[in-house]
């Protein structure tokens, strides 16, 4: 075991863990990072967030080349697909952005340790030890005041369809696919889902989403989940609802799919299949049974400080409670080093966005009304359709609505919901005043540059007294 005495050892070097490694340093702690990867960043930055967003973007311009170009009096050649080059410039996006994060450690004088980790038994004193065994089979200690759980999560797998890489595959394969399938079957109608159903929809895949609830998107607002459907299946994606998938057969490559819908089974043939029903914390092979840490439900249980119930063991991220979000555990990571520090900093759960990086985008911040109504909580609808933004209408992008849903008597915004252009980047607003406590009025007075799309947020909030301008 290592002599030397670190005051954290961070388990994971995803979003969370690389966020909280960076502050902890900057407050003066002595850090190391164990990483079984090659590359830093976890799951969001090689394999999920960042190259689905290159691929979302590569795959909207070589739509847009395609199919709008022409409105705007551009005449080009049909566009021709070259998907090698497409997953190179996505490896490139993701590889620089790795190397940054491998930057700022050694900028920050962080200690990073490649191999994978398992908790040790408890020191004397403040000593706590992690065991990491590296790629070659060798085996080291270390030990540190402090240890913080950040390991992220893995895709679910469906009974009956367990992943092999080729043929049934998870978000993982589904951004690496070598051609572009002739059909891709989509097992889940969440947004990890839509958004890669939508990267090879566009590339010209025949894409089917089959989906068991009645519904796409049970947590987002009915409205904005239903103006995504209706754009989706314009766009040529295919859905099954209140659908399941009861067996798969393969042969030669291909897939034989039974999905039965209303009690009748149907059979469906693809060349992949795509399961996206969501992810489970990351925990196998850490060692936090036997060391005594509580579970609940499958997630780490915590407090305030992020404190496990081992003494000087923490978690954060996928691990815990709340969304499996990158965002959510970059907060939680720089919050956790501060409060260690002695600070009172808080993370404000209620005010986590959503994004949905479909085209429309889809963004949402705070209460739908579906938990405004079942809360029986009075609320006012300001709502402004992007028909009648002018930004918008030069863009030929018009699909799509603002929303603002504000108390009755106060004012004070509960939730804004987006549809629309570029709502992953228009939400901020509605996050920032939410944050605050602001009404809908704050919004309404403060200036929004015309022409721009976040006048449809000005609108919107407008509208929840029936002042809306341009409405």
């Amino acid at each position: 075991m290592s002599d030397e005495m670190y005051d954290l050892i961070i388990i994971g070097a995803g979003p969370g863990g690389y966020v909280a490694a960076i502050r902890a340093a900057q407050l003066g702690m002595k850090v190391a990072v164990v990483e079984r990867g090659e590359r830093l960043g976890g799951v969001c930055l090689n394999e999920g967030c960042i190259p689905s967003k290159a691929l979302l973007d590569s795959s909207e311009l070589f739509a847009l080349a395609r199919d709008k170009f022409a409105l705007h009096g551009i005449g080009i050649n049909a566009p021709t697909l070259d998907l090698t080059k497409m997953m190179a410039r996505k490896d490139d996006v993701v590889k620089k952005l790795t190397d940054g994060i491998a930057f700022l450690f050694k900028k920050n004088k962080i200690i990073r340790i490649l191999g994978t980790a398992k908790l040790g038994a408890a020191g004397n004193g403040e000593r706590r030890a992690v065991e990491v065994l590296g790629a070659g089979g060798e085996k080291q200690a270390i030990v540190g005041k402090h240890i913080l759980l950040a390991t992220g999560s893995q895709a679910i797998e469906v009974p009956g369809l367990p992943f092999d890489g080729e043929t049934v595959v998870s978000a993982r394969e589904a951004l690496s696919f070598p051609e572009v399938p002739e059909h891709l079957l989509v097992i889940g109608g969440g947004y990890i889902g839509l958004e890669l159903g939508s990267v090879w929809l566009r590339l010209g895949s025949r894409v089917t989403v089959v989906e068991m609830l009645p519904n796409i998107l049970p947590n987002t607002d009915r409205q904005v989940a239903d103006t995504l459907l209706r754009s989706l299946k314009k766009q040529g994606m295919g859905f099954m609802l209140g659908a399941k998938v009861e067996g798969l057969q393969k042969k030669d490559g291909k897939a034989s799919v039974t999905v039965n819908v209303a009690g009748k089974g149907e059979q469906l043939s693809c060349d992949r299949v795509l399961v996206a029903v969501g992810r489970k914390s990351l925990t196998d092979g850490l060692g936090g049974e036997e060391a005594g840490i509580a579970f609940d439900c499958g997630r780490i249980r915590v407090d305030d400080n992020f404190a496990t119930s081992v003494p000087g063991i923490y978690a954060i991220g996928d691990l815990i409670h709340g969304p499996l979000l990158a965002h959510k555990a970059m907060m939680e990571g720089e919050v956790f080093a501060e409060r260690l520090a002695g600070q009172a900093s808080v993370v404000d759960y209620e005010f986590i966005p959503g994004i949905i990086y479909t085209w429309p985008e889809a963004a949402s911040v705070g209460k739908t009304e579906e938990q405004l109504q079942a809360e029986s909580l009075s609320y006012s609808v300001g709502r402004f359709n992007f028909m009648a933004n002018g930004r918008a209408r030069c863009m030929d992008e018009t699909e799509g609505f603002v929303k603002v849903l504000a108390h009755k008597d106060t004012g004070r915004v509960l939730g804004v919901h987006i549809i629309g252009p570029r709502a992953s980047d228009m939400i901020a607003e509605g996050v920032t005043v939410m944050t605050y406590g602001g009404t809908a009025e704050d919004i309404a007075l403060t200036f929004h540059a015309h022409p721009t799309l976040s006048e449809a947020v000005k609108e919107a909030a407008l509208d929840v007294e029936k002042r809306a301008i341009h409405a």
